[in-house]
């Protein structure tokens, strides 16, 4: 049977996984790294990309697929001139550099209810709405060269289907409304670019001409004339990706642990949150995605394990035998998303010269899951989930983090079985797409949507009004 290939172009690298078409089962896999980044200045190259994207496919046998598909990290903006070559780095999602210039843009187009209304979010510096302004602002010299904007999984496609070699004219460029709309300038309600949002930033400019045209879930893009002719799905951003791949329907959700946490849920109607903590993301599928993006999730607990000098299972260890009542850690380590906190630095609340390794980790492992509950409980006042609760992302396999959540969730909480969820669901796009089918229909033959339920455990009752109380000081 045919082979289909799903990409994950992360912030810190690029995965592959190879699935056989009728059954689902992976073939091969492999991963390259990207260059470190850290913020708040967080920018690489995007021709990284195309190298660790190479490397990948090298290591993975660079089998003859069908079809591919591309999910890439959210927000990025890559700006290239009409040689197709980068007028500046590319600035990924966590990189806060444009925090003043949300602000600037949130005023002129008449506060946070006004920006909902317009595209289903309020942006803050993660957005790619707020990059453009700061290169406009900060870099004019290179703004003067941009001939076109796209989304770091857009830069990927293109330079599969050969839209896209540096030092040569661009050819035509696409993207898909689940990446699209989490751009900042379109629309998930009305399916199209906000032309008034953009010329917010620059009104003399051809916007048309700038950004890539939005194809429907299962377009294709075009061919990888390398591959054989394989087809080139639309490709998605990482989190659209991700509920394909985890099987995600109507009523249930996902907290995905990885250097971010997000939360989301699959919903039948575009959502618009004037307080801008749940961003009105559209998904890969025609539906909707209302979703909460924290900054500080996995490098949080990173951070601390360092500080500790331990391996992974024995920082999991200090922290599943931890006393309850320790010290109480707000994990704004970077500056923070949801709350929009920009400048934020973490704090550690609480400490006593008694402290413990054990209560040290423990308080990394709370910290993080009280402010993905805090998007839980954001995202339940929106829009109706009452189903499972999936955990995916390489944190959701620590134990302690498992026992954490699934403790102060009243809800059913599962691992998803996705082992590379956002690769899965790539390639749940790309078999959808070759074989002009829903992606339900993938999703059925291949398994998707299991999962291993988490046993509840008794946990400190006090922690989440403890975690408030330093949140909102």
């Amino acid at each position: 049977m045919p082979l289909i290939a799903g990409v994950d172009s992360s912030t810190q690298s690029t995965k592959i996984e190879i699935r056989d078409l009728a059954s689902g089962e992976v073939t091969a896999s492999s991963s390259a790294p990207h260059p470190d980044v850290v913020a708040p200045v967080s920018e690489q190259d995007p021709e990284s990309w195309w190298t660790a994207f190479n490397t990948a496919w090298t290591e993975v046998g660079a089998p003859t697929v069908a079809a591919i598909s591309v999910a890439g990290q959210q927000h990025g903006m890559v700006a290239l001139d009409q040689d197709a070559n980068p007028v500046h780095p590319a600035k990924l999602w966590n990189d806060t550099q444009s925090a003043p210039d949300a602000e600037i843009l949130n005023v002129r187009l008449g506060g946070p209810a006004a920006w909902a209304n317009a595209v289903g979010s309020v942006p803050v510096a993660a957005f790619t709405v707020t990059k453009l302004a700061w290169l406009q602002r900060c870099r004019p010299a290179a703004w003067k060269r941009v001939a076109k904007i796209m989304l770091p999984h857009d830069y990927l496609t293109a330079r599969l289907t050969g839209s896209i070699t540096p030092g040569a004219p661009i050819g035509q460029v696409t993207t898909d409304r689940g990446d699209a709309s989490g751009s900042g300038y379109w629309s998930p309600a009305s399916g199209k670019y906000r032309w008034d949002v953009l010329d917010l930033i620059d009104a003399q400019r051809d916007w048309s001409a700038c950004v890539p045209e939005v194809l429907g879930p299962r377009e294709a893009a075009g061919q990888w004339m390398a591959n054989g002719n394989s087809v080139v799905a639309p490709g998605t951003g990482d989190n659209m990706a991700g509920a394909l791949g985890v099987g995600l329907q109507p009523g249930d959700t996902v907290i995905s642990i990885g250097t971010s946490g997000t939360v989301y849920a699959v919903s039948n109607t575009p959502t618009a949150d004037p307080t801008g903590v749940v961003a009105g993301f559209a998904d890969a599928t025609g539906r909707y995605l209302p979703l909460v993006c924290t900054s500080n999730a996995a490098k949080v607990l990173d951070a601390i394990r360092h500080l500790l000098n331990v391996e992974y299972g024995e920082f999991d260890r200090l922290a599943l035998t931890a006393e309850p009542g320790g010290p109480v850690l707000l994990p704004y380590f970077d500056g923070e998303r949801t709350p929009n906190r920009p400048e934020a630095t973490g704090v550690l609340d609480g400490i006593r010269s008694d402290i413990t390794r054990e209560q040290f980790a423990r308080a990394a492992v709370n910290g993080v899951a009280c402010g993905l509950l805090d998007g839980l409980d954001a995202l339940r006042q929106l829009t109706h989930v009452d189903g499972r609760v999936f955990l995916t992302g390489g944190a959701a396999r620590s134990q302690s983090v498992q026992q954490v959540l699934a403790g102060m969730i009243d809800a059913p909480v599962v691992i998803s079985q996705a082992q590379q969820a956002v690769a899965t669901g790539a390639a749940v796009q790309a078999a959808a797409v070759f074989e002009q089918v829903e992606h339900a229909v993938i999703q059925h033959r291949w398994g998707l949507g299991k999962g291993v339920a988490v046993q509840r455990a008794v946990l400190d009752e006090t922690l989440r009004d403890r975690y408030a109380t330093l949140r909102d000081r």
